[in-house]
């Protein structure tokens, strides 16, 4: 029997675990897509404001009706929520308080009237009461069928919502005035994006708590944004994690005793997103230091060519090797290695301590003599640098030079034979 099967047939004997790890997977893919926007927004902490916000939210609604009802609770959480997003954005436009202030002030403000109705609550007497403080720290062990099947309704509004207003969302996380430009309501989306976080903050936080809930919103996406540069891809990437995170981590609590969910669920989270910062294809951390080291050696191997090319008259003599390694713009460098290197390319050849470009050598240095000689003579016609001030914006920007721009300088320059210094520009 496979692992998958063996896994599925010890949830399907252990109900309550089963049920757990379903609203937790659920809960966690809801909150991993709608929380994409807020990253993208760079809103992350406005899902922490929302998360403590929902408790006064709560705690009002258990006093007005007397009863634990999921129901009075979800309406209490999403209007305390919204009254906490209002809050937010009208000090934020009519004051000039930093955005970090207001939020932090906010979450303080709402979460300590929370506290002071949950303390009250649990002095009246009221039997009733018990178990309204799992809402500071989250108790998925108490999930039902219910719990589970409202949060796959929630989750499913969020992904048809966020489908069909996809568009609106992407142009406001990334450009709100561009898509006023278009026709766009940004005050609608804004305020239709925050009533589905508050939602999902809602219902999220019987299972992980106020304290952690904020995770579940953020660390998804966090992770996502590493995999992918594409919008859709970043989405189906942050619910996946979300997923993941969830099911693992509720699997894992259920170990051992003394283990609850919510913070083996941000575990989790947190392990997923540090694999996709490290991993991610594009822009995670390896694969940019891989990039750095290739856009490195490829700016001292063309400094070097282009080194090569000045002292062999054009690439036409050989270069001794000892009077190469001590040309003014190389002595930081690891000539000899940078040469084993081009050797390896076949741009050069080491005979008895001389240095011979080969004829693909000399194109590559001819090159990017070249683009150096057109970029000055840029600076020169266009800026009217002296100069003396263009050798060394020349030396940066040659290394970034592609095939388009260069035709496009020599074009826009007229096909020049000299630079501003009267050097020959090679072709």
């Amino acid at each position: 029997m496979s692992f998958g099967a063996e896994f599925i047939d010890y949830l399907n004997y252990n109900y309550t675990l089963l049920i757990v790890t379903l609203g937790t997977g659920i809960l966690c893919l809801a909150s991993g897509v709608v929380g994409t926007f807020t990253f993208l927004r760079k809103r992350a902490l406005i899902g922490d404001v929302i998360s403590h916000a929902v408790l006064p939210g709560v705690t009002i609604a258990f006093m007005l009706t007397g009863v634990k009802d999921p129901l009075y609770f979800i309406l209490g959480a999403l209007a305390s929520g919204l009254v906490a997003v209002w809050v937010v954005d009208m000090v934020q436009k009519h004051s000039k308080l930093k955005p970090d202030t207001i939020l932090a002030l906010t979450l303080s403000v709402f979460f300590g009237v929370g506290i002071v109705l949950l303390t009250r609550i649990q002095r009246s007497g009221n039997a009733a009461q018990s178990g309204l403080d799992s809402f500071l720290f989250g108790k998925a062990a108490s999930m039902n069928v219910l719990d589970v099947q409202l949060f796959g309704a929630i989750a499913l509004i969020n992904v048809v919502c966020i489908f069909i207003f996809l568009r609106g969302f992407t142009l406001l996380s990334f450009d709100e005035q561009y898509a006023k430009g278009l026709g766009f309501k940004t005050g609608w989306l804004k305020t239709f994006l925050s009533v589905l976080t508050v939602l999902t903050v809602a219902i999220g936080v019987q299972a992980v708590g106020v304290v952690l809930m904020a995770a579940l919103l953020i660390t998804p996406a966090a992770g996502a944004r590493f995999l992918t540069n594409s919008i859709r891809k970043m989405l189906l990437f942050s619910g996946l994690i979300g997923a993941i995170s969830g099911i693992v981590g509720a699997v894992i609590s259920s170990t051992g005793t003394g283990m609850p969910t919510g913070p083996w669920v941000v575990v989790c989270l947190s392990v997923l997103a540090f694999i996709g910062i490290l991993f991610g294809k594009e822009k995670g951390l390896i694969a940019r230091i891989r990039l750095r080291n290739q856009n490195k050696t490829k700016i001292n191997n063309e400094n070097v060519l282009k080194a090569l090319y000045k002292m062999s008259d054009d690439g036409q003599s050989s270069v001794n090797l000892n009077d190469l390694k001590k040309h003014d713009s190389l002595e930081s460098l690891p000539v000899q290695t940078i040469l084993n290197g081009l050797r390896k390319d076949d741009l050069l050849e080491l005979v008895k301590g001389q240095v011979v470009l080969t004829e693909q050598g000399r194109i590559a240095s001819r090159e990017i003599v070249r683009k150096h000689r057109l970029w000055e003579l840029y600076l020169s016609k266009y800026f009217q640098l002296k100069a003396d001030h263009l050798h060394d914006d020349a030396e940066g920007i040659e290394h970034v030079i592609t095939p388009e721009i260069e035709r496009h300088l020599t074009q826009l320059l007229e096909y020049p034979d000299k630079d501003p210094h009267e050097s020959e520009i090679p072709y």
